[in-house]
């Protein structure tokens, strides 16, 4: 049986100097590569909830002096695609005590492939696999692959699928009100596709194909990962504030949570059901200049306030001529309500974007597709507004961009480059400039409002699919996908990049660069692993 052998050695301060951090260092080494490099080595200390993870460098060495640890006793656990620990370990903080560890073979790859790996191993044209990227955010394609289904059976399911409302999750299904509409050719295309690729013929009848370990500087990062309280929490949009506490939106329940970093203590505040039989949980977290936080209530219809002073919600509904069975508001945008006293969200059933008067309580309504084609697909999505509070807005359902001018109302359209690439989360720089990411096209992009011109990067790996991006203080682009677990960390002068492999599987949403910190640090939610992730790079 092919073996990786690693050595681990403890180096603690003796127990008279508690202020001291306990180390762990160790050596990954197999027959096939005598220096694991980009192995990811996890340590949970016993009765906490937050996992430090480091990864191996190219002498295939690691040392978790950067994560602080205390004494105690630790889990350790790995993650290297096509290898596994032969049983689970545990590390007691003892001076000098060495373990060794033996990894083997993955008995079960598939169980660790990531979305991307799915995507790029499977068999098929770019167009068959296209309508998948809208199935990784419920679930993992593992589900999908280890399935038996012929095309019929797998029509079958794809057609209750549609009836899920988009923030289910493998922990917690919702079912929609109103269930989604779905074009039958294309379902039984994809249904014919799907059982060709999944195990309705017997074993997959094709090879993994693995992404490469992390290299080079992708190595030097701690991560640290926070589990919330329940596997039912779904975090979504996750930002800290100006006193470094991280603050999130959860995808799945009626709450609003709250993480201290330095203890991984969580508070949880939870608002009223305010639509009974309505999918729970909402989307888009923002906050206003006065330090309050603000959620897109997304089937429980409207916008909610959270008073930061007196820990109180404040619901604003729709109006009763607008609230139907199928209204969703995904998106806020609160950042600039202080000049005029309104707040941006969207109303996807109607393709449309919407204005909150806060003093009143009133919402305007702005049509930017009203002139589009009969039956084409728009969906306003990811938003950002400048210093006078004018909006910018991505069209997820098509493959462009808009802006709203906050005095005279009046919209203009922008294409990307990129055909059907189907713009998704966005940010403002210090210059005015819209970052954003380019979910089907597989790139990040860039608008400079003075010259209403559009530039595109593509990503380093395929079928990363990016959910958002976000500029930090140096000028490095930061994003993720729900696909590849892995963030980039990309220069946009050059176009070279970097990628974090993180710890676990993540699917990650809207990340958020806290630009306080030496170095920056990003943070994200797993949205199906009821975490939230820190990650500092090292160098």
């Amino acid at each position: 049986m092919y073996h990786v052998l690693a050595v681990l050695a403890l180096l603690l301060a003796p127990l008279a100097a508690p202020a001291q951090p306990a180390n762990i260092t160790e050596r990954v080494t197999s027959a096939a590569e005598p220096r694991m490099e980009g192995v990811l080595i996890s340590a949970k200390k016993a009765g906490s909830n937050i996992t430090h993870t480091v990864v191996s460098d190219a002498k295939g060495e690691f040392n978790f002096a950067p994560a602080k640890l205390e004494a105690g006793q630790y889990a350790i656990t790995i993650r290297a695609v096509g290898f596994e620990l032969t049983a689970p370990v545990t590390v007691e903080s003892k001076a000098g005590k060495a373990l060794e560890l033996k990894l083997v073979r993955a008995k079960d790859v598939a169980a660790q492939l990531t979305n991307s790996e799915w995507f790029i191993s499977m068999p098929g044209t770019f167009e068959q696999k296209r309508p998948l990227m809208d199935c990784m955010s419920c679930h993992p394609f593992e589900k999908i692959a280890r399935t038996t289904y012929g095309a019929d059976k797998m029509y079958e399911s794809l057609g209750r699928m549609a009836t899920y409302a988009i923030n289910t999750s493998p922990d917690k299904q919702q079912k929609r009100v109103v269930p989604r509409k779905f074009d039958e050719k294309t379902f039984r295309n994809l249904a014919a596709y799907l059982a060709t690729v999944n195990r309705s013929k017997g074993d997959w009848q094709y090879a993994f194909k693995i992404l490469p370990r992390p290299k080079g500087r992708a190595t030097r990062v701690l991560i640290t990962e926070y589990d919330l309280p329940r596997r039912t929490i779904s975090p979504h949009d996750v930002m800290t504030d100006k006193d470094g506490i991280a603050w999130y939106s959860n995808f799945a329940e009626n709450t609003l949570g709250r993480l201290d970093p330095k203890t991984g203590a969580h508070t949880e505040y939870t608002f009223p059901n305010y639509k009974p039989g309505a999918a729970t949980g909402t989307l888009a977290l923002d906050q206003d200049r006065e330090g309050n936080w603000w959620l897109a209530s997304m089937f429980q219809t409207g916008l909610i306030k959270f008073d930061i002073k007196t820990k109180q919600f404040r619901h604003y509904p729709l109006p009763k001529e607008i609230d139907g069975k199928d209204v969703q508001q995904s998106m806020v945008m609160a950042k600039s309500t202080h000049v005029d006293g309104k707040v941006w969200t969207t109303e996807i059933a109607r393709q449309i974007v919407m204005r909150l008067d806060i003093a009143t309580g009133k919402y305007e309504q702005f049509d930017p597709f009203k002139y589009a084609l009969e039956g084409s697909n728009h969906s306003p999505y990811g938003m950002v507004a400048d210093n006078q509070n004018n909006l910018y807005f991505m069209d997820f359902g098509d493959e462009g961009m808009g802006r709203i001018d906050a005095k005279t109302g009046q919209i203009n359209l922008y294409p990307t480059p990129t055909k059907r690439s189907r713009p998704r989360r966005a940010m403002m720089d210090a210059q005015g400039r819209v970052w954003f990411a380019l979910f089907a096209a597989n790139k990040v992009g860039m608008f400079d409002p003075g010259r209403e011109e559009i530039t595109e990067w593509d990503v380093p790996t395929p079928y990363t699919y990016p959910y958002d991006v976000t500029l930090d203080r140096h000028g490095d682009l930061w994003g993720g996908s729900m696909s590849s677990d892995r963030i980039f960390r990309m220069d946009p002068k050059s176009g070279k990049s970097i990628e974090y492999l993180l710890p676990r599987p993540t699917n990650v949403r809207r990340g958020f660069v806290d630009n306080s910190t030496t170095p920056v640090t990003f943070w994200v939610g797993s949205n199906h692993g009821a975490s939230v992730i820190k990650l500092e790079p090292l160098d």
